[in-house]
């Protein structure tokens, strides 16, 4: 399997505010992968470093190439679509379809045409008659006719309604998605995306809270929910994250096995959000204490 994103102590500052602090990451080709945190995580600058469009501190190779010095040969085999669509709002949409073939070698015009044709959009309309989902499906389009190795997701469905967001992610995975590509996805709205995932990479305060295939989640962390009768003695098994729901106590272990927990209580893997949210608020706790 080959490695197309080698990030190793990424550090970057703006001011005296460190967006990234020490940050270590590997992607695999064929994987969807979730960069998962809230805002000002340091999700947004990680990205810009991948795309060589910031400088950061430490080592950093986009399908073997520095994105820094060799950014015109890295986004022949990349694409990006960031939360904010830069389409000039004056532009028909069949000009948008012209420029793009004009300018990207790798620019399949009728596949982009296919992809229109499943929307509402018309060929003749302005960027600024379409209404924002519209012009979320404008850009994908664009971005999905061209052969890329690499999709890079900054948030792409903000402020989009659920039909919008539902159709944007189904058309990444039926018509973009293949064991020779592979996507990279910032958000914040995990549970919408979680069952998407191959891999996930946690990120708060710059620093890297967890980066884990979906797969070994299962084998290394166990959520147990238990009576008021049993918390103390889950308590003593030394859980990371505990919370109160309908009376009931749930509780988060890593690397205790499910058998030892299943005399107490309910045990299952715990849910990427969930995942998710204890490990931000540990992360904040360890934060406060030091």
């Amino acid at each position: 399997m080959a490695t197309i994103i080698e990030a190793r102590g990424l550090s970057k500052s703006y001011g005296g505010t460190r967006a990234l602090d020490g940050v270590s990451f590997t992607v695999d080709s064929g994987r969807i992968v979730g960069l998962i945190g809230p805002n000002g995580a340091g999700k947004t600058t990680a990205l810009k470093a991948v795309l060589g469009l910031t400088h950061v501190e430490g080592e950093l190779r986009v399908l073997g190439l520095n994105p820094r010095t060799q950014r015109d040969r890295l986004m022949q085999d990349v694409c990006f679509i960031a939360d904010v669509a830069v389409l000039p709002r004056w532009l028909r949409v069949r000009h948008a379809v012209d420029f793009v073939s004009a300018v990207h070698p790798r620019f399949d015009r009728s596949r982009a045409e296919s992809l229109l044709a499943k929307t509402d959009i018309r060929a003749g309309s302005r960027v600024r008659e379409l209404s924002k989902g519209m012009v979320t499906q404008l850009h994908l389009a664009l971005v999905l006719a061209i052969d890329a190795r690499l999709l890079v997701l900054d948030e792409p469905t903000l402020g989009l309604d659920l039909l919008y967001r539902r159709q944007f992610y189904d058309t990444v995975l039926n018509d973009y998605f293949d064991k020779e590509r592979t996507v990279v996805l910032a958000t914040h709205q995990v549970e919408e995306v979680e069952n998407l995932l191959t891999d996930v990479i946690f990120i708060g305060g710059g620093r890297i809270a967890l980066a884990s295939s979906v797969e070994a989640i299962a084998d290394r962390y166990v959520q147990l929910t238990v009576g008021s009768d049993q918390a103390a003695r889950a308590r003593e098994l030394h859980p990371f994250y505990e919370r109160e729901v309908f009376g009931r106590r749930v509780l988060l272990f890593e690397g205790r096995p499910a058998s030892e927990l299943a005399a107490l209580g309910d045990v299952r893997t715990p849910s990427i959000a969930d995942l998710f949210v204890a490990k931000m608020q540990r992360g904040q706790r360890a934060g406060e204490d030091q």
